[in-house]
Parts: structure tokens; sequence; C-alpha cells
């Protein structure tokens, strides 16, 4: 999970990197003005977004409106020495409003809110059920009106169309690659370019992989710059 933390205050965003530095799943990525983060978020897939409010130039407010405008899903975490702004803040739709100094378990609960609601996808292969966590999914297959989920448990059937599952997986790592495929970022081993500047993803602990479109792979290079 990527966050993005902005703080003019060197102190300040030390502190932020301080509290989440030692999990192992979050990347930080760090700004210390409204600008320099809109062009992190220029290139990376930013999943959080911690701020200050009061800072040089853009204000922490001015970077919601224009991180809103350019995804609107991006939880947004206020932090500020000022009360008054709380209004405005929760107005953008910020998941909460920290008054500095705050301590770490309230920066956790913070995230908490922030993070996508534990989800579990109901399956079924004939007469077996399974019931899934996003990330034992390796990639979705469209399949006419439903999809095929393939897991380590192997392949099974859910009643939703590929463009809803687009949507319902894309807060835990899941793109898309083909009109017909959405792969998990987070089991990918490795991948190669093929034919038609096509890519091949392979996963962890499977043998199988899936092509992408033409325009799959444009748009896969085009987010990671790879």
């Amino acid at each position: 999970m990527q966050f993005l933390l902005v703080d003019d205050e060197p102190l300040a965003l030390a502190r932020l990197v301080r509290f989440l530095g030692d999990n192992k799943a979050y990347t930080l990525h760090q700004a210390t003005s409204a600008k320099e983060a809109l062009e992190v978020l220029e290139n990376n897939p930013i999943d959080v977004l911690i701020t200050d409010i009061r800072m040089n130039g853009l204000s922490g407010i001015a970077l919601a409106y224009e991180v809103r405008a350019r995804n609107p899903k991006i939880p947004i975490i206020f932090q500020s020495a000022h009360p008054d702004h709380a209004l405005e803040a929760f107005d953008i739709g910020a998941v909460d409003y920290l008054l500095k100094p705050f301590e770490k378990a309230q920066l956790e609960r913070s995230i908490e809110r922030a993070l996508p609601q534990d989800l579990r996808i109901l399956s079924k292969n004939r007469d077996t059920f399974y019931l899934n966590r996003p990330e034992e999914i390796y990639y979705v297959q469209a399949d006419l009106s439903e999809v095929i989920l393939r897991t380590s448990q192997g392949f099974s059937y859910y009643a939703k169309k590929i463009s809803q599952m687009e949507e319902l997986l894309e807060p835990y790592g899941f793109v898309r690659v083909h009109r017909s495929y959405l792969i998990n970022l987070e089991l990918i081993e490795k991948f190669y370019s093929c034919d038609q500047s096509r890519l091949k993803f392979y996963f962890k602990g499977i043998e199988e992989y899936v092509e992408s479109s033409k325009e799959g792979a444009k748009l896969f290079r085009q987010r990671f710059k790879g």
C-alpha cells in the first residue's frame, strides 16, 4: 500500500515516517509542498494521502480538491495544529482530521478507517463453494455474464461481470490488462514483453500466465513508467 505524506515542516514529516516506517506493507512517498505532492501523485499509484493543511504555496485543502478531481477514491487524512479547518476538511470527504501533536495509535486508527472494508467473495465450482479474500486471487477472467477466479484452490465462478469486478477489486491492487482479465499486482512474480508490445504476467505459486492486450500493456507501462 502506497502512502503520500505531505508536510512542509521537516520534523513533522519525519514523525509521520517514523510512525509508519516499521510496517513493511507500506511504501512511503514524501512531499514538502502541495506542488511536489501532485508530482508524486502523477507518477505513483497512491492509496492514501496524509497531508498538513497550512503550508507554503497551495494549502492542504487546495491539494485535497486537486486530488479529488484527479482520483475521487483516494482516502484523505488531514493533520494540522489548527482545528479551524475541520469543517472544510470533512466537506471534502476526509477520512479523519488529526490535531498535532497526535499519537501513533491515533494515526493507525485513522488509517484503519481509510482502508477498504474486509471483503469476501463467495464463488462456486460445481457443488463446492469458496469464500475468497481478494489477496488470495491471482487473476479474474471474464466468462460471458460471470467471471472465473483463479486462486491456489483452483478455478471457481462468481456471478458478476468483469467491469463490476474491476470496480470492486481496484482498492485491493487489481488492474485491468485486457478486456477479459484483471490481475493481482501483489501476486505477480515476473512479466515479460511479447509480440505486438503486449506483456505476459507470471504469478507466484502457479504455472499459467495472463497475456495482456496491446492497449492493456500500454496502460500498465504508463501507470508504472516501466
